[in-house]
């Protein structure tokens, strides 16, 4: 399924209840973003974006320091880390909803163990989940677009149930 079409379904929704979405992703380097803004008219409901990939980008598009991350007992590329990431830019762009992905994206894995193709997912707002993806693949390209269209899988289907 091509991310456009999840993303035309998820700004519907949006459109017709009257909420917002922000992003923060990693890996995915922003096609979660674009897949969003696609859509005619996203400005309705897409507030802003970061592409969160380094600790510098961290600290300065989310105003998280690694210290933090330490005291709070949080790695990236974990579920926390994504409800974290979701409920920052969330809340940073008052927005009804934050949604985020963190992971690695390969030919190898990240520094914490996790495997290329390993990614977490989160939706903050109304409704909150967490899950984690393993694609099983080491490939960049492939990888980033099977976490982008995940995380608005999740995002569409916590729309939907709620």
């Amino acid at each position: 399924m091509e991310l456009e079409d999840i993303a035309r379904r998820i700004g519907a929704l949006l459109v017709e209840r009257g909420e917002t979405v922000a992003v923060s992703e990693s890996s995915a380097g922003g096609l979660i973003s674009a897949a969003l803004l696609s859509v005619p008219g996203a400005s309705a409901y897409y507030l802003g974006g970061a592409v969160v990939y380094t600790p510098k980008a961290r600290q300065a598009l989310l105003g998280i320091s690694t210290k933090d991350m330490v005291a709070a007992g949080i790695r990236s590329a974990s579920e926390p880390w994504a409800a974290l990431m979701a409920r920052t830019i969330r809340d940073s762009h008052g927005a009804t909803w934050g949604l985020s992905e963190t992971g690695a994206t390969g030919p190898t894995g990240n520094r914490y163990g996790d495997p290329a193709g390993h990614a977490c997912l989160g939706v903050e707002g109304p409704v909150s989940r967490t899950i984690t993806l393993h694609t099983g693949s080491a490939e960049r390209e492939p990888n980033m677009r099977a976490f982008a269209a995940a995380a608005l899988g999740l995002f569409e289907d916590v729309l939907e149930e709620r």
